[in-house]
């Protein structure tokens, strides 16, 4: 178990239960390793917001929990760890379907949302908006965590500034009582500026909490220049160094289009090439995307043991490739899913991405198998995180949870339930989720607020900005 743990208050989140039982799954996916065919029962959670017991059984170990026991009826239904976003841009919920940005070039495209956020002059109050919104849309569709790798910060902030935008965006989590991961990022600014930020963000969110994770295990902090196509090694290295003195994880995006062809243009050398040298292939790093990766690369980064994070459902519709995940895993590098921003996937689906991860896989290697790709999505995304008591459900986890009703017509005929998960209408919702033991999802609606009221406030905020 991390040091982080679970539990704890989430601020504004719901009641704190004594304890939580969730009755009569069809099917328990409790993480990788799981006994192939998955037996149903009970899932309980103690009032520590951590598992207590999974299978067919463990519900009479609620009567061991102190105080009353909440119940969730399961039946007809397959309950899985709760998913993990490794890479989001929560303030991309802001910016989808632009006018040109489908289906172009990502230098290009980089350039429109570079106007775009320009435009909407993004400051406090829209960053808070924006992951508002991106965070309901992710509990709505069973992401208990998200990874968000904040890129935008508006020239002239000062650091107070900055650390008024981390602000807002943890306290958008702590409102829904989603998990959030906050990457302070970097997009071609300042390195000192960002470096001074990223110390100031972490001392205020987090303070000295081991890993960079909240005590309540509720909000972390990271750092992450976008790639060596908009930072360079200073910024690395200054970032790197925040990370080493504070314990934080470091996140990088690398090998998709645009950053070859940078890395190639500037340097004369490939993103990884310069990563490796700049101190950023290492155990603490995830990189995201390696759409681009050669045999050699691949054996680089499973030596390096740095691990990966896969998102195609921001480079395949836009054209910028697919990553060789079957040859990652086979390397012995951990992968993780991510949906990527608003501006480049429209969604912030993680089941359906999975989806399409399984579907596209075939393209670049072996067909990878809907439960690679729940696993990928739970224990493959906490664990580039740091946060191996995410993404599973066993004693000692943290009691992250989502109940997939599949009892409807969509799963009709369909043989292996937790497979069809993904095979069968993967846009679905889950019917509850439960983060730390609180339910934050019950019977499809957010507990924590009403969603249309969520996507009013961003709606209004954006009416008027010129298109």
């Amino acid at each position: 178990m991390s040091a982080a743990g679970a539990g704890g208050e989430v601020g504004g989140g719901p009641r704190t239960a004594p304890g939580l039982v969730v009755r009569g799954a069809l099917a328990v996916r409790t993480g990788p390793g799981a006994v192939e065919g998955e037996p149903g029962g009970d899932v309980v959670v103690g009032a520590d917001g951590r598992v207590v017991g999974v299978g067919p059984a463990p519900g009479s170990a609620a009567g061991g929990l102190a105080g009353g026991v909440e119940e969730l009826d399961a039946t007809g239904c397959v309950v899985t760890p709760g998913l993990v976003n490794a890479h989001h841009h929560l303030l991309q919920t802001a910016f989808r379907t632009l006018p040109g940005t489908r289906g172009v070039p990502m230098r290009e495209w980089l350039g429109l949302m570079a106007a775009a956020y320009a435009r909407a002059r993004v400051d406090a109050e829209l960053v808070g908006l924006a992951a508002r919104a991106g965070l309901a849309e992710a509990l709505l569709s069973g992401v208990t965590t998200v990874a968000d790798h904040h890129l935008t910060w508006p020239a002239g902030l000062s650091t107070a500034e900055t650390v008024d935008l981390a602000r807002a965006a943890a306290g958008a989590a702590d409102e829904l009582g989603a998990r959030l991961v906050l990457v302070r990022g970097s997009a071609g600014d300042d390195a000192e500026a960002a470096a001074s930020s990223a110390d100031a963000i972490a001392a205020a969110l987090v303070g000295d909490a081991p890993g960079g994770v909240r005590a309540d295990g509720r909000v972390q902090v990271a750092v992450g220049p976008a790639g060596v196509h908009s930072d360079g090694e200073q910024t690395f290295r200054l970032l790197g160094e925040v990370a080493a003195r504070r314990g934080l994880r470091r996140r990088t995006q690398a090998n998709e289009q645009v950053d070859v062809v940078a890395a190639l243009e500037r340097y004369g050398r490939r993103p990884l090439d310069l990563l490796d040298e700049w101190g950023w292939l290492a155990p603490d790093v995830t990189v995201a995307h390696l759409c681009d990766v050669t045999d050699d690369e691949i054996a680089r980064l499973a030596a390096s043991g740095a691990s990966a994070t896969h998102a195609p459902g921001c480079d395949v519709p836009m054209g910028w490739g697919v990553a060789p995940v079957a040859r990652l895993l086979a390397a012995g590098i951990t992968v993780g899913l991510g949906t990527s921003g608003g501006g480049s996937n429209d969604a912030g689906h993680l089941l359906a991405d999975a989806r399409l991860a399984m579907q596209v896989s075939a393209l670049v290697g072996r067909q990878l198998t809907a439960r690679e790709l729940l696993d990928a999505a739970g224990a493959g995304s906490a664990d580039g995180l740091g946060r191996p008591e995410l993404g599973r459900l066993e004693p000692g986890s943290a009691g992250d949870l989502c109940v997939w009703d599949v009892s409807g017509v969509a799963d009709a005929g369909v043989a292996d339930p937790v497979a069809g998960l993904l095979w069968a209408a993967p846009g679905r919702r889950p019917r509850h989720v439960v983060v730390g033991g609180r339910v934050v999802v019950r019977d499809g609606r957010l507990v924590t607020a009403d969603e249309r009221d969520v996507a009013r406030g961003l709606s209004r905020r954006l009416a008027g900005v010129a298109a």
